[in-house]
């Protein structure tokens, strides 16, 4: 079959804009789900007025979510897994509420069980000897304690764990630096995001049990994140 010159030519127009449109197509870019957007939004309303995380770069795993978790702890408990970089508060039902977290050097030198003897909102911070002697050119300035505020290493709360009676030294605490989160970093304890340390905070009363777990990986499955919005505090154990 003959085909006109006019025709032959507009055929091939035809299949060279098609085929432009397939090689120059780019994928639609998926952003932030909305609920984390929320989750780690701002929060003007505080002492020191918190700005919006940036969750663009941060695994979702960390994320703050409800996770089916078995333990024999009872609900309230606190289990902190240091090498996973997990922190579960248990719930009832064999469920609990996980945590992304930033273990420092401090936060690796406790292991096994104590309580939630203080909690503070907007802390001061005052590094350690140790923090001092490992640090210098950073804490030795900070020797006398540094004022709350967005730039404090424990963020707007902070959780201070007791055994028998006395000081661990051991801290739950937000950060100025969210990137530390999933990580080991050279200085601190347990760090959280900001958003998260506040929303724990609320969640578990002084006295409660914490404990600290650093050759454990515990089993959990991540629920809908629906889900975690509904809980509430759990009663004083």
């Amino acid at each position: 079959m003959c085909v006109s010159p006019l025709r032959a030519l507009a055929l091939l127009a035809l299949a060279a804009t098609l085929a432009s449109c397939a090689t120059t197509a780019k994928p639609v870019k998926k952003g932030p789900d909305p609920l984390h957007v929320a989750m780690y939004g701002p929060q003007p309303e505080e002492r020191f007025p918190l700005p919006g995380m940036d969750i663009s770069r941060v695994n979702p795993k960390y994320f703050r979510q409800l996770v089916a978790y078995q333990t024999a702890e009872p609900a309230g408990t606190i289990v902190i897994d240091t090498q996973d970089r997990f922190l579960y508060l248990v719930q009832d039902g064999g469920m609990a509420l996980r945590y992304g977290i930033g273990v420092g050097k401090a936060g690796l030198e406790f292991e096994g069980g104590a309580r939630i003897g203080r909690k503070a909102e907007w802390p001061r911070w005052t590094p350690t000897q140790n923090m001092i002697a490992r640090e210098p050119e950073r804490n030795l300035k900070w020797a006398g304690g540094m004022e709350p505020g967005l730039t404090n290493p424990l963020g707007p709360r902070a959780l201070y764990l007791h055994k028998d009676g006395k000081d661990t030294l051991f801290r739950i605490h937000g950060t100025s630096e969210p990137w530390s989160i999933g990580k080991a970093v050279s200085s601190g304890c347990i760090r959280l995001f900001n958003q998260d340390i506040i929303d724990l905070y609320g969640r578990v009363p002084t006295g409660s049990r914490v404990v600290v777990l650093q050759h454990h990986a515990p089993v959990d499955e991540t629920m809908p994140m629906a889900a975690a919005d509904g809980l509430t505090p759990p009663a004083a154990i």
